[in-house]
């Protein structure tokens, strides 16, 4: 096994990001059309929160991603990202080693991380790339 692998390794590079000025629609589209869990909010280069499909579902009781008819959207034209985005989320520098960033993924609530050099978003890494990665080292 590789001890001191760095996150680059197994960070998503191309991020998919909304800015905080968007509305919750464009989550939630963004969210869908891209099969993903979390989305880094930016202003500029700068990440200013997160957002996760667990937090949209919060407002909307899950109805949106369960393909529910019928179900009142206005909670998405009535609260912004700013209202609903978990503000100022820990970052990681590129270079922290994979096995630390599984400590911090066990020890705190945290399931996806943006990824941030001199204050610009690199990537994002989740729970999903580490189980992947460690999966990787027993075949």
């Amino acid at each position: 096994m590789k001890k001191r692998e760095p996150i680059s390794h197994i960070m998503t590079k191309s991020v998919v990001t909304v800015n905080q000025n968007d509305d919750l629609r464009k989550v939630v589209e963004k969210l869908k059309s891209n099969s993903i869990r979390h989305i880094p909010v930016v202003n500029g280069k700068e990440v200013v929160g997160i957002i996760s499909r667990t937090d949209v579902n919060r407002l909307t009781f899950g109805a949106l991603f369960d393909g529910q008819e019928g179900v009142d959207e206005a909670i998405l034209d009535m609260l912004s990202i700013s209202q609903v985005m978990t503000s100022k989320p820990r970052t990681l520098p590129s270079d922290t080693i994979i096995k630390d960033l599984a400590e911090v993924f066990a020890k705190e609530d945290f399931h996806a991380l943006p990824v941030v050099d001199q204050g610009e978003l690199k990537g994002i890494v989740t729970t999903t790339d580490v189980i992947k990665y460690f999966l990787e080292q027993y075949q």
